[in-house]
């Protein structure tokens, strides 16, 4: 069992709905946490179509936001950007012109450069991915497409196919690196540009 509060630390105090789910079960049930969310917001957010917004935040122009999202105060969304949501940004979170947010949770003071892909990942605060680094949520490259975490020398079995990474509080990752589905990255860990990180093969 992994227990997420060592990774980051501030996990329970957005989403205390959550228990003792484990990361992709927090994924699986993130449309659920998000709509509990929403219904707590003052007017300092602007909802929409269940989609709220920030007054402090900044969105580019072609910007695309489809399904439930969250946008926390004095974040900033670059230019062409897509978030499909759910997803929840937490404060002051940049993303880079050109990246995709896929049903993910990014925590507060983390930034995604230009030309990213995070999918079904939780991300936590203070992580940096410099450009064109990806968080892969599924194996089409296998037959059997089932997401097995090794976690303290154990191998978990999530039981789901779509399901990305769990990074560690203040986390960087660098240009143009690969998380496969499944990756667990302590906090303070370094991903090197052009690595692709596997734990199981």
């Amino acid at each position: 069992m992994i227990v997420i509060e060592n990774y980051i630390e501030n996990l329970k105090s957005k989403f205390p709905e959550m228990g003792a789910m484990q990361p992709w079960e927090i994924i699986d049930n993130l449309e659920f946490l998000l709509s509990q969310q929403i219904k707590k917001l003052d007017d300092s957010y602007i909802i929409e179509n269940n989609i709220a917004i920030h007054k402090s935040a900044t969105i580019e122009q072609g910007v695309i936001l489809k399904g439930t999202i969250l946008i926390s105060e004095n974040c900033f969304i670059g230019a062409n950007a897509y978030l499909r949501g759910p997803v929840f940004l937490g404060q002051s979170v940049i993303i880079g012109p050109s990246s995709e947010i896929k049903q993910s949770i990014i925590f507060d003071q983390s930034v995604i450069a230009h030309f990213n892909y995070i999918g079904n990942s939780i991300l936590g605060e203070n992580t940096n991915f410099e450009a064109g680094s990806i968080c892969a949520n599924h194996y089409n490259e296998r037959f059997e497409k089932t997401i097995f975490i090794k976690h303290n020398n154990q191998i978990i079995d999530t039981k789901t196919e779509k399901f990305g990474s769990l990074v560690g509080d203040h986390t960087k990752i660098g240009a143009n690196a690969v998380l496969s589905p499944g990756t667990i990255l302590e906090k303070n860990s370094i991903v090197r540009r052009l690595e692709l990180v596997e734990q199981i093969k």
